[in-house]
């Protein structure tokens, strides 16, 4: 398989200080002791200055590659037009970052199109044929289905030009490999906009047999997470490495379980808060709210009452089934069991599985206030434990 390099676009966020970073002073130096590589979104704005350029290559480790957007003059002001002196700002712009490319710290360049549709550019081809694809790796990211045309993929085959592959709102998430080398790039699935958002690790799993597909193609691949608000970008990037069994640094390791930890840190934090505001309700159903999401509070709403069992309730403990599974709670010692899978997968973030929303609702109303109301205050102060763990 290939060699998988994965980082995300940009690195000098202020709201990664505390997920990722341990303060705001040298946060380049930081992100390059974590990612073997990032996309350099500063180039899409305006042109790099050679301070800039040769900065980049003082400031990385060895073996660090940028990858860099071509200018939007390029892309969306000349929307990439030949016949507008496009060729002229390839050159300038290929001619700054050759240093880069001359110490082999070049990954790729991002011709990122705006949202016009194939019907639009009928110069695409001229467009393409201005590019030295034998001298530089190219991809190109399209933002308008109407180009997923087999006449286009076969263009950029025949011109080593690699097709950005993508996860995002506007187009499917097909894997075309037409270069020897593969571009992707994770948006997020948000609105408005998309990259506000944070991967579910089962909707990574669902990238990972694509990425080792594609990286059994090429000899090298590029991957970026753009959802950068709140550390999400690093958060999912890291954890795609674990999930590709491509973390091979203590460095890596360590911001992986420091990045984890904070996240699961600040999942109980905004939990809090909210089943704080919840409280004054004195509904046991809308606290409940607060410890999981609308599908489970749904599905353990609709499970039988026949399949509930209360075997004990004491000043001390509460035990009971709700179909075959346990739950215990040790009021004196502020411990909650219990032994289905999902409270298993979600314990960490004290996010409550339908069984455990369905018990608190066969509960006398004010046993499951007094409970909820403690958890709440003292939600530090509670063990949330699987069955066998107790």
């Amino acid at each position: 398989m290939s060699k998988i390099l994965i980082g995300t676009s940009g690195w000098s966020y202020d709201d990664w200080v505390g997920p990722l970073y341990t303060s705001k002073e040298h946060m380049f130096s930081q992100y390059a002791s974590i990612f073997p590589t990032v996309e350099v979104d500063s180039t899409f704005y305006r042109y790099p200055t050679p301070a800039l350029i040769k900065g980049f290559i003082r400031a990385s480790p060895r073996g660090f590659i940028f990858s860099l957007k071509m200018p939007k003059l390029i892309t969306h002001t000349k929307k990439f037009n030949p016949k507008l002196g496009v060729k002229q700002d390839i050159e300038r712009f290929l001619k700054l970052i050759k240093p880069l490319k001359d110490a082999n710290k070049l990954g790729a360049i991002l011709i990122q199109l705006p949202p016009v549709s194939f019907y639009e550019a009928p110069y695409f081809e001229e467009f393409i044929d201005l590019l030295p694809s034998d001298e530089y790796n190219f991809s190109v990211e399209f933002r308008h289905e109407s180009w997923l045309k087999e006449r286009i993929i076969k263009l950029l085959r025949e011109y080593h030009i690699a097709y950005c592959i993508v996860d995002e709102p506007l187009l499917p998430p097909v894997t075309y490999v037409t270069a020897n080398f593969a571009y992707i790039r994770w948006h997020g699935r948000g609105r408005e906009p998309w990259y506000y958002y944070l991967y579910s690790i089962k909707e990574l799993k669902e990238w990972v047999p694509r990425v080792k597909e594609v990286a059994n193609k090429v000899e090298l691949v590029l991957g970026y997470f753009n959802n950068h608000f709140r550390g999400f970008a690093p958060r999912n990037a890291l954890q795609m490495m674990k999930l590709l069994n491509i973390m091979n640094t203590f460095s890596q390791e360590l911001a992986y379980r420091r990045i984890e930890e904070y996240f699961k840190r600040r999942a109980k934090e905004e939990l809090q808060r909210r089943a704080l505001k919840a409280l004054v309700t004195n509904n046991v159903e809308e606290i409940l709210k607060c410890f999981t999401d609308k599908s489970r509070y749904q599905r353990g709403r609709t499970i039988q009452d026949r399949l509930v069992l209360i075997e004990c309730i004491t000043n001390s403990k509460i035990t009971g089934k709700v179909k075959d599974y346990v739950v215990e709670i040790d009021l004196t010692n502020r411990t909650l069991y219990h032994d289905c899978e999902d409270w298993k997968k979600n314990i960490e973030t004290a996010k409550f599985c339908k069984h455990l929303v369905k018990f608190f609702l066969k509960l006398p109303k004010q046993v499951s206030l007094k409970i909820l109301n403690d958890i709440v205050k003292n939600l530090d102060k509670w063990k949330f434990l699987a069955k066998e763990e107790g």
